[in-house]
């Protein structure tokens, strides 16, 4: 069985969705989530893993395991080798660590993927870049007035579709392969702001204008939804990106066998929340 943390979020949804129709055993778990959530026959459970000593039940008959923090996990003062250890004891043999680029290119911390690589299980750790799905943020702008307000706006990043995430995790936990790899996760193409209001406006059939912020105007409206520390983090990759953040990665198609989906067929899958 796996069990897939984070599951009603944009990468575990679809992880979910994959590894079910798959046929594999699989355990759904949320604070949030109900049987809604999940296909017919997933097994679902609301559970915070920022508690892990809660989690030996639903991890009990598990081998896998995909973990899925937040920012939310890292204020409640989450431990990712408590998980880890619970885990452990509870069966499971392989553990498939969603984590960060950022790790590798010395903007975030390594505490979670060290914790993951000490546990004793087999690991595998994914470090995707940003994702694709950001682009939501903009979707009241270019909804009411077809524009995209945003910093930085011909800085150009390999921003990744949040399905090739969940698809090469369905892939590393499936396969045994994988164990003791780190995979960085890009798309196909670097692309700006800017490109990507050209490319939602592709596919709306109505141009979509592009509006440049000043670095406190983003920051000031990050704040609304992220702690300082992340705001100011993510700015800097925005604003003035390393070469290793600009960089290409081949690793999704090294897993999958078939190039990264790139922004436009995001933009194209997700066109109606722009409408």
């Amino acid at each position: 069985m796996i069990v897939v943390t984070g599951a009603t979020g944009n990468v575990g949804r679809r992880l979910v969705e994959t590894l079910a129709a798959a046929g594999e055993k699989v355990t759904a778990v949320s604070r949030r989530i109900s049987a809604g959530d999940v296909p017919d026959g997933v097994r679902h459970v609301r559970a915070d893993i920022a508690e892990p000593s809660g989690l030996s039940p639903v991890l009990t008959g598990a081998d896998r395991l995909f973990v899925l923090t937040s920012g939310e996990f890292l204020g409640a003062g989450g431990d990712v080798a408590e998980l880890a250890a619970v885990a452990r004891e509870a069966g499971v043999k392989r553990i498939v660590l969603l984590s960060s680029q950022g790790v590798g290119t010395g903007r975030h911390a390594p505490a979670y993927e060290e914790a993951v690589k000490a546990s004793g299980l087999e690991w595998t750790v994914l470090r995707p870049g940003g994702f694709a799905s950001n682009a939501f943020q903009w979707a009241p702008g270019i909804r009411d007035g077809r524009v995209l307000a945003a910093p930085f706006g011909d800085v150009a990043l390999p921003v990744i579709d949040p399905a090739d995430i969940a698809d090469v995790a369905a892939a590393v936990l499936r396969d045994p392969g994988h164990s003791g790899q780190t995979y960085v996760l890009t798309g196909p193409e670097v692309i700006s702001p800017r490109q990507q209001a050209e490319a939602i406006g592709a596919e709306l059939g109505d141009p979509v204008r592009f509006t440049e912020l000043t670095e406190d105007e983003a920051r000031a409206a990050m704040l609304g939804f992220m702690p300082p520390p992340v705001v100011d983090a993510t700015l800097a990759i925005l604003g003035a990106p390393t070469a290793d953040e600009q960089r290409v990665s081949p690793d999704v198609e090294r897993v999958l066998g078939r190039p990264a989906r790139t922004f436009a067929e995001w933009a194209a899958r997700n066109a109606a929340a722009f409408k």
